[in-house]
């Protein structure tokens, strides 16, 4: 790879563009842009959830795989016409997604973020995850989006939907679960 990076600063986005990996140039504020700094404020996030992760956890290399995957994704919308994220990828969350919510019980309510100091992370993780999704709907509209792009990013969030679940569950603990406005009601009702 060499010293791609040897110098940080270039000041070529002083005029409020950035260059894409073809060489072109683009607005910051487009919706390529935007798309690839939600896809980049993700990995961060699950970078912060795995740092919660003890190494020999079976969630720790999942995620790991899952950043270099991001990392590509965001590869693949800065070179218009590149094929980076694979359906065999889309199909690896599946079978992940399905592991970890046979061990959950059906969830018969609504569950707010929270749980676990992980779970909370996983939450936030989760939420940027369907931001970048929304990008790539939009960026879709007006540039090409393969598929499998935004396969792996719906996947990806019902994933760390499911992960939040488990991360809140373990050593004994509990999902907070949402009340609806008259069990709050009736709770308020009788603490007094």
């Amino acid at each position: 790879m060499g010293n791609r990076l040897s110098k940080i600063y270039t000041r070529t986005g002083d005029k409020g563009t950035t260059g894409l990996g073809d060489g072109s140039r683009i607005a910051k504020d487009d919706a390529r842009i935007e798309a690839i700094g939600d896809i980049d404020e993700l990995n961060s996030c699950l970078g912060l959830l795995n740092s919660e992760l003890d190494n020999a956890d079976q969630l720790y290399p999942l995620f790991t795989e899952v950043q270099q995957v991001l990392f590509n994704l965001g590869g693949e919308l800065s070179v218009p016409g590149y094929a980076l994220v694979t359906a065999e990828q889309v199909a690896y969350l599946e079978q992940q997604l399905d592991a970890l919510n046979a061990e959950l019980p059906p969830l018969t309510d609504f569950i707010l973020p929270g749980g676990s100091r992980p779970a909370s992370v996983c939450h936030l993780a989760r939420a940027v995850c369907r931001r970048a999704e929304r990008r790539l709907v939009s960026l879709a509209r007006d540039a090409e989006v393969r598929a499998e792009c935004q396969q792996y990013l719906n996947r990806l969030s019902d994933l760390l939907f499911v992960t939040a679940r488990t991360l809140a569950r373990r050593n004994g603990g509990n999902e907070v679960l949402w009340r609806h406005r008259a069990e709050q009601a009736a709770k308020g009702n009788n603490e007094e």
